[in-house]
């Protein structure tokens, strides 16, 4: 899952995406209003819940909200803010925020108040995603073949997971390093290291204990793709 977090305090935004990245989340943190808009402009689809503080440079979280709903944006909106008053609660839930949380607050609200928020998603996550003879499991992480009426699963780390699923939702297109580094690792990514070649190996190695031994190819100085069919 990935969170578009952006907060302007730097003490508080680090403590918010360690608490994230701990729970699996995949977190791009944006400083300022503007720099959060780039990122909801080109890519608000890829997210499944967006933090943002009221008060933030450039465009405040107020300003976020209302341009992403007059965009006809679903994506779920937790906005922090330290202002306490209800009619500041009123303000921000009228601009277009689903939820609404006062500062200082306890890591253990913030993650209730986010998975409230993803049950209420017209985006939460099916309990399955297919393509071709592959069924992706999300509740048990399992990826799974048909073969021949029989059903042969083998279990996915967190990582090779998210890989898979972002293959499977981008079947047949080309998905190069750089797309897997951001997707899975966000902008802090490493671009130097070799952790997406040692991740694809895992996954393939996995792939092909199911029979699927040709089912991600190497598009040679381009990347990588899923050349199953899907359904």
């Amino acid at each position: 899952m990935r969170v578009l977090l952006v907060e302007d305090e730097p003490d508080l935004g680090a403590a918010i995406q360690r608490t994230l990245t701990q729970e699996a989340y995949i977190v791009d943190w944006a400083k300022d209003g503007r720099e959060a808009w780039g990122y909801l402009e080109s890519q608000w689809t890829q997210y499944t819940l967006a933090i943002f503080d009221w008060l933030l440079p450039g465009l405040s979280g107020i300003d976020l909200c209302q341009r992403l709903r007059a965009q006809q944006s679903p994506l779920p909106v937790l906005m922090l803010t330290a202002k306490d008053q209800p009619e500041d609660a009123a303000t921000g839930l009228d601009a277009g925020a689903d939820d609404y949380l006062v500062k200082p607050f306890r890591k253990i609200e913030l993650l209730a108040r986010l998975r409230a928020l993803q049950r209420r998603s017209p985006h939460f996550q099916p309990q399955q995603l297919q393509v071709g003879p592959l069924t992706l499991d999300y509740g048990t992480h399992n990826v799974s073949i048909l073969d021949q009426g029989q059903g042969q699963s083998v279990l996915l780390t967190h990582k090779e997971f998210q890989l898979l699923e972002y293959f499977m939702q981008h079947p047949r297109q080309i998905v190069s390093r750089d797309q897997i580094l951001n997707q899975l690792w966000g902008a802090e990514a490493d671009t130097i290291s070799n952790v997406v070649a040692a991740l694809m190996r895992q996954l393939r190695r996995k792939l092909s204990d199911l029979g699927c031994d040709q089912a991600i190819e190497t598009v040679y100085g381009v990347g990588y793709r899923l050349h199953l069919n899907p359904e």
